[in-house]
Formats: C-alpha cells, structure tokens, sequence
C-alpha cells in the first residue's frame, strides 16, 4: 500500500504530456499554467459508483476515482460513509472541468449536485484541486472521454 502511495504521488509531479496515448487508470490534466495526472480507479456502473470511496481511511495525493456515465446527465453524490474529505472535478463531454465542490465533509448526507451536462467526476483528496490550481476550464485527457469531440484528445 506504501508503494501504491509514493507511486500516485510520482504520478502527480510527472509533467503532462510524458507518456504518449491514454491509459485508463491515469487521469491527466492540463491547464493554463499548469497540469497534473493520477492514478485513478474507475467507476463506471451502477454498484461501483453507488459505493465510490466508501470506507477509505486515505488517499494518495496522486491517487483518485473517476466516475463514468453513459452520457452527459445531472448528477448529485453525497458523503454517506465516506471517512476522508474530497474535492469532486465535475467533466462534461469534452472532458473539460466545468465545475469543483471543495472539501466535501466526511459523512454529511446533504446533496452536493454538479452541471446537468456531466460526464465524468474526479474525486480526490479535499482541498488537492485548489493546491495545484485544477479548476473549471481545465481538460482531460483519458479514454474515456469521447475521443471526437474531446477537449484534449488521446494520441
């Protein structure tokens, strides 16, 4: 587990751009003065994305979880037993961040809803996206981003 901590934390320092294509446990982004990637899980079906990071005690600085919908829908997640404090990245289709709740409260029941146009959401350790400057405008570069019409397309 040690090993999987300091590898999402090189993750986090390695400029965009250094591994050429898209891999889909890596979340890159790129932005106006900035970029970052981690290793990220996906969630991607119904069970996977209704236990999201439940039960997790911690998580690398490198280190998220993607959630994937079928299409560009309104969606709304909550912290039920969640035990680590998380910033949610809401994407549209394009794989741009549209939209960034910070330091989502540890267990708090309260709706946090993103843009009815969202794709994707990155959750990553709270107050992470404000440190490293991720915020709306930024693109990603995955698979799992509509390749057409992507922002920042795989090569």
């Amino acid at each position: 587990m040690r090993r999987a901590a300091v590898f999402g934390a090189l993750l986090l320092c390695l400029p965009a751009g250094a591994d050429a294509g898209c891999s889909p446990s890596v979340a890159e982004f790129r932005w106006d003065g900035g970029s970052a990637r981690f290793a990220v899980e996906i969630a991607d079906d119904d069970a996977e994305r209704a236990r999201g990071l439940m039960f997790r005690e911690k998580m690398g600085a490198g280190q998220g979880m993607l959630f994937v919908y079928p299409a560009p829908q309104p969606v709304a997640f909550w912290m039920k037993n969640t035990l680590i404090p998380l910033d949610m990245v809401f994407l549209d289709g394009a794989g741009r961040v549209t939209a960034v709740h910070e330091n989502a409260v540890p267990g708090d029941l309260t709706p946090i809803p993103g843009p009815a146009d969202t794709l994707m959401v990155l959750e990553i350790g709270g107050g992470l996206a404000r440190r490293i400057g991720l915020a709306p405008g930024a693109a990603l570069r995955h698979p799992a981003v509509p390749q057409s019409g992507a922002a920042w397309a795989c090569d």
